[in-house]
């Protein structure tokens, strides 16, 4: 015989979460979990963390990495939770550690935080959740750090992924965390132009999150390029000829300086491309 007070209680659930706006059902969905004090120090460790940065973290629980960015690191801090229990239990625990004057925590949908104060966002957060966020993310001012805690933003690969050792972790079958980083990269794809020595040289680009590619053209010549952006540094190779050599670019505003150059590339070191206005230079 079926457990029909079960039944009623599982289709009563499923019609309260239809209810449910989704944004306030993906942060309803997100369990509670603490961050191990290990994890904790090794996300804001990876990040880089220090006095001159604003930590945001999202889903802050217990306010653990906020408090510790500002005790450890100097930091200044603001931590979002959608549970008011916890909220107050973070504000006590800043007070307690010393660090009320540097840290915050809101009662706060996390899709309408604003993050643009941040330098550095973490999170412990559902994939789903991750690939939500993942656009205001991406908005970020470049070189803004992201720090997720296990989960990854799909084909937004992280810079760098470490693995701490979690023996009495209660979450999945490994007793091992991930640690994610990721840089915000400028937005650098579209058609830049040389400008002064370089005028009559292009450099066409599309990009994928924080990888590139191109083309480098000067009259009849036309090398491609590929790398990777770090921040506002564009990282390259460019190939002709059997011979490679590194290109660096650094974006100041709508212009992209070469700041080191090497190989067939080196007389350009200094030189810039600016922004195209229309299709062609």
């Amino acid at each position: 015989m079926p457990d029909f007070r079960s039944v009623f209680r599982s289709r009563l659930l499923a019609l309260a979460v239809l209810l449910v706006p989704p944004a306030l059902q993906a942060q309803e969905e997100v369990p509670f979990v603490t961050s191990p004090d290990n994890v904790t120090l090794e996300m804001l460790r990876v990040a880089g963390v220090g006095p001159a940065d604003h930590v945001i973290d999202l889903g802050s629980g217990d306010g653990r990495i906020v408090i510790l960015a500002a005790k450890r690191f100097g930091a200044t801090g603001l931590g979002v939770e959608i549970v008011p229990e916890l909220v107050q239990r973070s504000l006590e625990n800043a007070r307690n550690a010393g660090v009320a004057d540097r840290v915050t925590f809101k009662v706060q949908d996390l899709f309408e935080t604003d993050l643009s104060k941040a330098t550095v966002v973490t999170m412990y957060l559902l994939p789903e959740v991750n690939l939500k966020l993942r656009p205001a993310l991406l908005a970020l001012t470049p070189g803004t750090r992201v720090v997720s805690h296990d989960w990854d933003m799909a084909d937004w690969k992280p810079d760098q992924t470490t693995v701490v050792a979690v023996p009495d972790k209660k979450v999945g079958l490994e007793k091992s965390s991930k640690v994610h980083l990721w840089t915000v990269p400028a937005k650098v794809e579209g058609r830049w132009c040389g400008a002064g020595l370089l005028r009559g040289t292009s450099l066409a680009l599309t990009q994928r999150h924080q990888e590139f590619e191109g083309t480098l053209v000067r009259g009849d010549r036309t090398r491609n390029v590929d790398g990777r952006i770090e921040g506002t540094t564009l990282r390259t190779s460019a190939a002709s000829s059997g011979r490679a050599g590194e290109l660096v670019l650094q974006v100041q505003g709508d212009r992209l300086r070469i700041v080191a150059a090497g190989g067939p590339l080196a007389l350009a070191q200094g030189m810039s491309f600016v922004r195209a206005n229309g299709s062609g230079c």
